[in-house]
């Protein structure tokens, strides 16, 4: 999942997750990332590429979100490859 849905509040990234699920889409709440948006501690992921499906669906329910962004989770793997 390499999109990402950040809200004002975790109260409508749970209701996005619930009105998603409930239509058949792959979606997962996670820790939202403070550069993209600070005002929520959570974001919603989801399949990048079915960005307009899925806003719509969460535009029909009247779910109110602070962005979409495609992400690229960074790695960890600090080491050094020689």
């Amino acid at each position: 999942m390499d999109g990402l849905i950040s809200f004002f509040a975790s109260h409508h990234a749970m209701r996005a997750e619930a009105v998603l699920k409930s239509s058949g889409w792959a979606v997962r709440l996670i820790p939202g990332p403070k550069d993209l948006s600070p005002n929520c501690g959570v974001a919603l992921r989801f399949e990048y590429a079915q960005r307009e499906n899925v806003l719509a669906a969460l535009v029909a329910k009247n779910v109110r979100i602070d962005g979409v962004h495609c992400y690229r989770p960074r790695s960890d793997d600090w080491s050094v490859r020689r």
